[in-house]
């Protein structure tokens, strides 16, 4: 019996390894061991006011902050039956798809494009690729210019709260937005364009359920109150728990996640198999010139979904601004009751994220946090299964390495939240 380590993964948001079991011939077990302590936000914010709660929920993850404050607003306004104004809704939207910008951006040229095109990392590519080294660095830069203006800084921002926003960005600002996301167009589509010419290897290929969240307006987007499965279930976002099934593993901080006992995914691979006939434009082109059946059977298509939603954020980014410039700029709304219980869930880069909390006298009683990552972990042990067992013959053990990270690093890891990755063993 050999165990093959790979201790950390690298080029993943946080610390986290696997390890694959061999057996003679046969793989007997794969795992992904997840080495980041447990954050406890869960039981940091009992007895805490909704105003602290939503500004120490989004210290779960750096890169993924705004989505974990937007679903804990939606969530705690859900309890105290707080509706707020149109401006309100469509900013935090334009917010939202700022952090997908440059999260997807960020994986999309600098942790998954080096494998794609062979190179140990990033800076192994400069030399050969700077113009796609440079379009990730500015879409990502954007991105954070976004963060920047909607919430007051690129990272945990405080401007968004309870009934509204600290201050509503000027009309001024938000149409240099929008006319700087128009010029960023080329870029986008030069991710789009290279994706669209990789080999995506077939042992990969498998059968998985998908979930996420299905926009109220029927088009594609990243928020929404109900829960579509690929099955054709769908499920109110209060019965989340119904869909997310939680555990704990022995070998992981993290919890793990089931739908109907079995595995599966969300995130943009997820929102593209179950919306992507929404996309239109630019992003509705490139879907129809290059979509498939195997972009339901093979996660490495991960980061092509990532490449479309760049442009679809960059094609919206224009579309939201329009709308929100001719509305008044509202007061922020104040709670009237201090009693509730509340759901709230939005697309997170990496996938569908809830938040849930019970109000008494002002103060939480309750808190129940499920992310993405964790929801894609079992997915992730059984994708990594199926190559290891098509690889058990390759006599290089850096190149199984690398490929068992690739498959890691195309799901988008962020093992941080998830903590709310290869290590090789052959018996």
């Amino acid at each position: 019996m050999k165990k093959k380590i790979i201790k950390t993964i690298s080029r993943v948001e946080g610390h986290g390894g696997i390890s694959v079991t061999f057996e003679g011939k046969k793989v007997k077990e794969v795992r992904v061991n997840i080495y980041e302590g447990p954050r406890l936000i869960e039981q940091l914010v009992l007895g805490k006011a909704p105003g602290e709660i939503i500004n120490i929920v989004p210290r779960i993850c750096g890169i993924c902050s705004l989505s974990h404050k937007l679903a804990a607003i939606n969530a705690l306004e859900n309890a105290l039956d707080i509706k707020v104004p149109m401006r309100t809704k469509l900013t935090r939207e334009l917010m939202l798809i700022g952090e997908i910008l440059q999260s997807n951006a960020l994986h999309v040229f600098y942790l998954s494009l080096p494998d794609f095109l062979g190179y140990p990392s990033v800076v192994e590519m400069i030399a050969d690729y700077p113009g796609e080294v440079e379009a990730g660095m500015t879409l990502k830069g954007f991105g954070y210019q976004m963060n920047r203006l909607l919430s007051g800084r690129p990272v945990h921002g405080e401007n968004p709260v309870l009934g509204g926003f600290g201050k509503h960005p000027s009309n001024k600002d938000l149409l240099d937005l929008k006319n700087s996301a128009a010029k960023l167009m080329p870029l986008a589509e030069k991710a789009a364009g290279l994706f669209g010419i990789f080999d995506y290897p077939a042992y990969l290929d498998q059968d998985t359920t998908f979930i996420a969240l299905n926009p109220d307006d029927g088009k594609y987007g990243f928020a929404g109150n109900s829960i579509r499965i690929s099955n054709g279930d769908e499920f109110p976002v209060p019965e989340y728990k119904s869909v997310v099934n939680e555990r704990v593993v022995p070998y992981s901080f993290a919890k793990r996640a089931s739908y109907l006992g079995k595995p599966f995914s969300v995130g943009a691979l997820a929102r593209i198999n179950l919306f992507g006939e929404r996309l239109t434009g630019k992003a509705g082109q490139y879907f129809s010139d290059y979509y498939n059946k195997r972009w339901k059977k093979n996660p490495l298509y991960f980061c092509f979904a990532q490449a479309l939603e760049i442009i679809f954020c960059l094609e919206n980014i224009p579309l939201l601004v329009d709308r929100i410039v001719g509305l008044k700029v509202p007061d922020v709304v104040i709670p009237k009751r201090q009693n509730g219980i509340g759901t709230g869930a939005v697309e997170a880069p990496r996938g569908a994220l809830y938040h849930h909390y019970e109000l008494k006298d002002g103060l939480a009683s309750d808190c129940d946090i499920s992310t993405p990552t964790a929801q894609n972990l079992d997915d992730i042990e059984r994708y990594l299964f199926k190559a290891a067992d098509h690889l058990i013959g390759e006599p290089n053990e850096k190149k199984l390495e690398f490929k068992l990270e690739m498959i890691a690093r195309a799901f988008d890891p962020c093992i941080s939240c998830s903590a709310h990755m290869i290590k090789i063993i052959r018996k």
